[in-house]
C-alpha cells in the first residue's frame, strides 16, 4: 500500500510561481510512476505531468509544457511539481498519484510504454492551487 501526501498549494497572482511536493510512503521503488493531476469544479480530472521515480520518462500535458517541471528526490521519496508563469486556468485541486510502473499508452496510432496514463492506483488527498488575474 502506498500513501501519498501533497503540500505546497496556495494562492498566487497570474505570472506567479508555486511548488508542490508529494511524499510517498510504502514500497515505492525505482520503477514506480509518479504523476500529477488536477481537477477544477465542474471539470473532469486532467493529467498534468508524469515521471518514473528513478528518473526519466518525463511527460507533460500540452497546457503546462514549458511552465511546469516535475522532479524527484529519491532518498526522500518525494516528487515535486514546480509551476512557473501561472495563469488563472491553472486553478484547481492538484493531486499526486503513484503506480507500479509504465503501462502501454497509445496516441495517434502509436503505442509505447510510458508513465503518461490516467488510471493511477494510489492517490493523495489533493492540495488547492488558486491563481488570480
Amino acid at each position: 500500500e502506498e500513501w501519498l501526501l501533497e503540500s505546497g498549494g496556495g494562492s498566487v497572482q497570474a505570472g506567479g510561481t508555486l511548488s508542490l511536493s508529494c511524499v510517498a510512503s510504502g514500497n515505492t521503488g525505482p520503477n514506480f510512476c509518479l504523476g500529477w493531476f488536477r481537477q477544477s469544479p465542474g471539470k473532469e480530472r486532467e493529467w498534468v505531468a508524469a515521471s518514473q521515480f528513478g528518473g526519466g520518462d518525463t511527460h507533460y500535458a500540452d497546457p503546462v509544457k514549458g511552465r511546469f517541471i516535475i522532479s524527484q528526490e529519491n532518498k526522500q521519496k518525494t516528487v515535486y511539481l514546480h509551476m512557473d508563469n501561472l495563469i488563472p486556468e491553472d486553478t484547481a485541486m492538484y493531486y499526486c498519484a503513484a503506480d507500479l510502473g509504465k503501462k502501454t499508452v497509445c496516441s495517434g496510432g502509436t503505442c509505447s510504454r510510458s508513465c503518461a496514463y490516467d488510471d493511477y492506483k494510489y492517490w493523495g488527498q489533493g492540495t488547492q492551487v488558486t491563481v488570480s488575474s
